[in-house]
């Protein structure tokens, strides 16, 4: 388990300023992430390889940055993707005139915060192009590869695209390579025991004394099946033999073909084990007529303190083995000697002041208001503290309920998303803001501070909130209705979900057209509200029935029934905690007009 810690929310932080304090030669802390030290790493030009995803994994996302890898690392919260605003920073800071390839793994999260990041960059002129690695064999059928996750295959693809980048390619042929090495890269994993996140006494999974899962996630998702626990033999056989099972598109046998290897601990499996292991994997490889090619052996992609190991299987062709064994250097991997950088001062682009604000929240202007939405912005404030506390005291059981088919981490973003929601409508109320601009600066701040999917979706319904009451008018329960509308309609269009596929919006819509229903038959907010929470509960409850069809908890569907979704509870336990906010200010003769 992970025993040194202080506040669990601000780990992954913690972990990322000692990281790169570690690191000076090799890595520069920006805001969202880190980047390579020195501007003169990256030839002017060049084009930019931003990787990125959750923390809990090193050496993955930031210690591959560096020459002959990533330009950068745009680095999350345990777990969750790292926010649009984050993934947007690091790539400004590490481009250097040739365009950006966003690298990461193919999570909901991070195909939200990774695609929103590259519409910006691209509308700021900045050419910019997505790849979502989906190499394991274990969450999706050979027929639908686009639905699988990305693990330890994440390597293969990055070194290609960094190394394709290094060699002076175009985006367009760096892109290209890297969908190339993703489409020829497998890997599958088994584990003895699950991990345990900071501040948590339990594993997100247990194991059963002399039994092993197997098809696991790197995200503390429980694994498909159990087994027997095997011999080291018996492990290797069933990795090799499972990958040897489904080879790329238009390779009929594996005799004859090279392979890059990787062999990867996922926490706390030993390098010795790890080599016991690779002596049968090698030798079963070269049974089959497998050349392997610079193989990897150890921790690379992880999962805190997870037991067990993945194999990865990277398929050459002659384009992409220079790439695979080109040189690199960063704080976690080396291959080979690479050229020697050039002392120098950073350049502008690499200051980041230049490319990066800290705090935009904080340093967007405030537009006047009101005395009316002014009045509204302390109960949109009060809201928001409501929140914040009903947050704060579920979020243990918000994590339970959504480690039993995901990764357990809803608990802690929506902690940190909720508090810096507050946070920053605080600020915004003592700036004089009215409720449009209060909610819209709430919303950037989850999403930032959150990130993950739920990050970007409640950011998308305090924005869409936000929107609807304006700055201007006395906000009335016909503008919150279509406010809430809005947001409902923004979930479904974002996160790509509908009704019955066991998420949010399970919850969400049948709340949005409750109160729709009670306004328009002539209730007061506070009362409207009121039945529109009881049915979002109803609704959230009602999930335990479902079978999840999007989400990391998709490949554990079975293991999913019975339990509600963590997203449709939490936002049922927010719109409860919000009509109390709603009614305090109904009870005060000053607030009566803004509710």
């Amino acid at each position: 388990m992970t025993r040194l810690f202080n506040n669990p929310a601000a780990f992954a932080d913690e972990a990322l300023e000692g990281f790169a304090a570690a690191h000076r030669r090799l890595v520069r802390r920006v805001p969202g992430g880190v980047v390579r030290a020195t501007a003169t790493a990256t030839a002017p030009g060049q084009v930019a390889v931003v990787v990125g995803g959750g923390s809990g994994h090193y050496p993955a996302f930031s210690g591959l940055v560096g020459q002959g890898l990533a330009h950068g690392a745009a680095v999350g919260n345990v777990f969750a993707s790292p926010s649009a605003q984050q993934v947007h920073q690091v790539a400004r800071a590490a481009q250097s005139g040739g365009g950006v390839l966003l690298a990461f793994g193919n999570y909901a999260g991070d195909v939200l915060h990774f695609g929103q990041a590259a519409e910006r960059l691209t509308a700021e002129g900045v050419p910019c192009a997505t790849l979502a690695v989906t190499d394991d064999v274990s969450s999706a059928a050979a027929g639908e590869s686009e639905k699988r996750r990305g693990v330890a295959g994440d390597l293969a693809v990055f070194k290609t695209a960094a190394a394709a980048a290094e060699a002076g390619l175009p985006l367009a042929e760096v892109v290209r390579l890297a969908r190339l090495a993703n489409a020829r890269t497998r890997s599958f994993g088994i584990a003895f025991s699950g991990c345990t996140l900071p501040g948590a006494d339990a594993p997100l999974f247990t194991v059963p004394a002399g039994r092993m899962a197997v098809g696991l996630g790197i995200h503390g998702e429980p694994g498909l099946a159990e087994r027997p626990v095997p011999s080291a033999d018996e492990a290797a056989e069933l990795l090799v033999s499972t990958l040897l099972h489904e080879l790329p598109e238009g390779m009929e046998s594996p005799r004859g073909q090279r392979a890059g290897v990787i062999l990867n601990g996922l926490g706390s499996v030993k390098y010795e084990e790890l080599f016991v292991v690779y002596r049968q994997v090698a030798r079963l490889l070269a049974e089959a007529g497998v050349e392997t090619v610079d193989p990897e052996v150890g921790e690379l992609v992880t999962s805190f303190d997870m037991a067990g190991v993945s194999l990865t299987l990277f398929w050459l062709t002659d384009e992409l083995e220079p790439l695979w064994t080109a040189p690199a250097e960063a704080p976690a991997y080396r291959k080979g000697t690479v050229a020697p950088v050039a002392a120098g001062e950073p350049s502008a682009a690499a200051e980041p002041s230049a490319t990066a604000d800290p705090d935009p929240v904080e340093n967007t202007a405030v537009p006047e208001a009101s005395e009316p939405s002014r009045a509204a912005a302390r109960t949109a404030l009060a809201a928001l503290g409501a929140i914040e506390a009903t947050v704060r005291a579920h979020a243990d059981e918000l994590g339970r309920i959504d480690a039993v088919a995901g990764d357990g981490d809803h608990g802690i973003g929506m902690r940190r998303g909720s508090e810096a929601a507050h946070a920053a409508g605080r600020r915004a109320l003592e700036r004089g803001a009215g409720a449009g601009t209060l909610l819209h600066h709430a919303a950037d701040a989850w999403a930032d501070r959150a990130g993950g999917t739920s990050g970007a979706l409640w950011g998308v319904i305090l924005r869409a909130l936000g929107t609807a009451l304006g700055d201007t008018e006395r906000p009335d329960a016909h503008a919150v209705s279509v406010g809430v509308d809005a947001a409902a309609d923004g979930v479904m269009r974002l996160g790509k979900a509908e009704t019955g596929d066991k998420t949010m919006v399970d919850a969400l819509v049948p709340f949005a057209d409750a109160l729709s229903d009670a306004v328009g038959g002539g209730a007061p907010l506070a009362a409207a509200w009121d039945t529109a929470a009881t049915a979002a509960d109803a609704a959230a409850a009602a999930t335990a029935g479902l079978l999840p069809r999007l989400g990391r908890a998709r490949p554990h569907a079975e293991k999913s029934l019975g339990t509600p979704d963590a997203g449709a509870v939490s936002l049922a336990l927010i719109v409860r905690a919000v009509h109390g906010a709603l009614a305090g200010a109904t009870a005060k003769p000053t607030a009566e007009s803004t509710a």
